[in-house]
């Protein structure tokens, strides 16, 4: 499959994503961070913030979301397991960063394309 049939297949998954925090109604949801360009990602990486320069960011099959409730950001794995499993329902590639074992990063929600 062509990147651009990915990226367009991630949103559409990202749409799903928003719609079902949304209607849990328990949080807002905002964009945080879809795009970085390989030099955001080298700054990452010596900054420790990322661990690899193949970040799923770098293709735009990745993003980060703001979770706030009551005005807070949240960002503890706990209280977003259930957008992180609903995301992983999705599509088997789908990954939450939560349940990433090396490097957890409970904000992040990529696509997991070979």
């Amino acid at each position: 499959m062509s990147l651009s049939v990915e990226q367009n297949a991630f949103l559409n998954d990202v749409a799903k994503l928003i719609e079902f925090v949304n209607a849990k109604g328990e949080m807002l949801i905002t964009g945080g961070e879809l795009f970085r360009t390989p030099e955001q990602e080298e700054l990452y990486v010596k900054e420790g913030k990322s661990k690899t320069m193949n970040s799923n960011h770098l293709r735009r099959l990745a993003i980060d979301l703001n979770f706030i409730k009551n005005g807070q950001l949240i960002s503890d794995k706990a209280s977003l397991q259930v957008y992180g499993d609903y995301w992983e329902s999705l599509n088997p590639i789908n990954r939450a960063g939560m349940n990433f074992v090396s490097f957890p990063d409970n904000d992040h929600f990529e696509r997991n394309v070979s």
